[in-house]
């Protein structure tokens, strides 16, 4: 009997642990939709850029940490779908609680959790409308899933963006931009015009997931209003190393918060609920584990 609790403890240990298991498919994000990707080197004048909808990549936003191993494979993966020119990755460091990663920020530790819920390094988004958990692939191999997970039509139709960058000093530039986008796709939504301001690379050798280099670092994100025309100054944070920012336009449309939900204040998630799963096995398997040393009291008939 003992024999067969410690295997049923076992199993269910190793079910709930990050990285093992059965694979999630990505989910649907019930929170609007993100686009665009349009960028230029910051200290670079880029002029006027005009794409359409169906040319632009994937805006793939990845949670991750320097201590996360999973978060290699995750990366390494939508390198290889980066490479064929499907999608644009923004790497979110977590910040929150986090003791050894440098390059997160409490802000956009708690925008993720705002938008995308309480995660655990690697999660990863597409388009702000799919989210897939983990490093476990459910569709083959991660560079599959995440090529069908790029190509997905967000019904955008026809439309385009144009982008252009003119840098001021090297702390500061002006971006300049114009969409045209259908009035029936931000009816009853809110348009929000931002700047993912990226780090194209950043050393910490002190990373214990062994990568040493960085890619894709998001500094911070500039809200630039609600109009689908216009430009704005934007100030730049100094590198973490080199000089390699860069200045990414990215569209968001997300619908109308009800009246009971407008006026919410924003909390900050305990670490604890980041994994709910592994905290509800790790207790399951302390009892299953005590009462194994748990010897009822012998009495004599």
């Amino acid at each position: 009997m003992r024999r067969l609790t410690v295997m049923v403890a076992l199993a269910l240990l190793l079910a709930f642990t990050p990285g093992s298991g059965t694979a999630l498919p990505a989910a649907p994000v019930d929170n609007g939709i993100v686009f665009g990707g349009q960028w230029s080197p910051a200290g670079n004048t880029t002029a006027s850029i005009t794409q359409n909808f169906s040319e632009l990549p994937a805006v793939v936003e990845v949670f991750t940490a320097t201590w996360c191993e999973n978060c290699v494979d995750v990366e390494h993966a939508l390198d290889d779908v980066q490479a064929e020119g499907w999608l644009q990755q923004y790497h979110m460091h977590r910040s929150i609680g986090e003791t050894q990663d440098p390059f997160g920020t409490d802000v956009l530790d708690q925008r993720w959790r705002d938008k995308y819920g309480p995660s655990s390094p690697p999660a990863v988004v597409f388009n702000g409308s799919m989210k897939k958990i983990g490093s476990k692939a459910d569709d083959g191999t991660l560079q599959n899933e995440f090529t069908n997970l790029a190509k997905s039509d967000l019904g955008l139709g026809a439309g385009s963006t144009t982008f252009a960058w003119t840098p001021i000093d090297n702390r500061s530039g002006t971006v300049a931009w114009a969409l045209d986008i259908g009035a029936e796709h931000v009816e009853n939504a809110t348009l929000n015009v931002t700047v993912f301001i990226v780090e194209s690379h950043a050393d910490f050798e002190e990373g214990s997931n062994g990568l040493g280099t960085y890619p894709h670092i998001v500094r911070s994100i500039v809200t630039l209003g609600d109009q689908s025309q216009g430009s704005a100054t934007v100030q730049l944070p100094i590198p973490f190393d080199g000089n390699d920012l860069e200045i990414h336009l990215v569209y968001e449309i997300m619908p109308e918060a009800g009246e009971e939900t407008e006026d919410e204040p924003l909390t900050v998630v305990p670490d604890e609920e980041d994994m709910p799963a592994l905290s509800f096995a790790l207790t399951f398997v302390a009892s299953a584990l005590a009462l194994l040393f748990i010897r009822p009291k012998r009495t004599d008939c």
